[in-house]
């Protein structure tokens, strides 16, 4: 019964992992945005957005809304994983608590 409970825990440990890979991912991809956001203020009329290989001139307004846009997703996903390892957290907790209980006796 023990080593069916450190195997969970062991899973747990590698979701949690995966779960804040994923989360570093997306705050690097928000501090990218984010930045992008503060030259798009500082940037005259004329804004060039990259797709592909080609710089294409684009819509200054279009494209502040896209990145708003990102940016307000991109937390949300961050938000949610921090929930998800919150949870994992709690269980591995648990589990940690239930296997020294075990051990004790």
């Amino acid at each position: 019964m023990d080593e069916n409970k450190i195997q969970e825990m062991q899973i747990l440990e590698q979701r949690l992992q995966n779960s804040m890979m994923q989360k570093q991912a997306f705050q690097m991809e928000l501090a990218e945005t984010d930045s992008a956001l503060s030259e798009i203020e500082k940037s005259g009329d004329e804004v060039f957005k990259i797709i592909g290989q080609l710089m294409i001139k684009s819509d200054k307004s279009k494209i502040k809304d896209e990145l708003l846009n990102k940016q307000k997703i991109l937390e949300l996903r961050i938000k949610s994983l921090e929930k998800q390892e919150n949870l994992i957290n709690e269980q591995a907790e648990k589990l940690q608590q239930e296997v020294a209980k075990s051990l004790k006796k």
